[in-house]
């Protein structure tokens, strides 16, 4: 029940916030999603850190828009939220073990820290091309939540381009 009562909060507090937000509500809750259903289903570590890396882009840009907003600003701020979010990503995987595996590896990579990569740069290019078109567009999506699509799309070829590449020992 206490589960329940946390989900249900935080989806309002989601669902509340502004949308005028540089990723939207609906594409952070379905990474994380992704990210918690991947885990569940015992999906390679590989396709689980896409989703967590385009978890935490997804929420450095929310952090980022949200200091404008409060017109709080400082020198290396995109480098120095990217380093903070990271590193409380990161560094407590490596201490529960679930990261830093010997055997756990491909391409000489931690999986999960490859799929983290990995996920991370096709968010951001999701990200970036759906800007990209809206701006060619005069300010106007081509087609409803493509600020939501393009960046999902682009975790869900990555996390399937990954799966057939790990599999097949490409």
């Amino acid at each position: 029940m206490r589960k329940i009562l946390t989900i249900s909060g935080v989806v309002a507090g989601v669902l509340a916030a502004h949308l005028t937000l540089a990723v939207c509500p609906v594409c952070v809750i379905a990474i994380a999603g992704g990210v918690g259903l991947s885990r569940w289903l015992g999906v390679d570590d590989t396709i689980s850190g896409v989703w967590v890396g385009g978890l935490i882009v997804a929420l450095i840009i929310w952090f980022l828009n949200w200091l404008d907003k409060k017109q709080f600003k400082f020198k290396f701020r995109w480098f120095v939220i990217s380093a903070l979010f990271y590193a409380l990503t990161i560094i407590p995987l490596f201490w529960a073990g679930i990261m830093g595996h010997p055997y756990n590896k491909f391409w000489g990579i931690d999986k999960l820290l490859l799929g983290t990569i990995g996920g991370s740069l096709a968010f951001l290019i999701g990200n970036w091309l759906s800007d990209f078109m809206k701006k060619k567009n005069q300010g106007k999506a081509f087609f409803p939540f493509q600020k939501l699509v393009l960046p999902i799309s682009a975790l869900i070829i990555l996390s399937a381009a990954f799966y057939f590449i790990v599999k097949y020992k490409i």
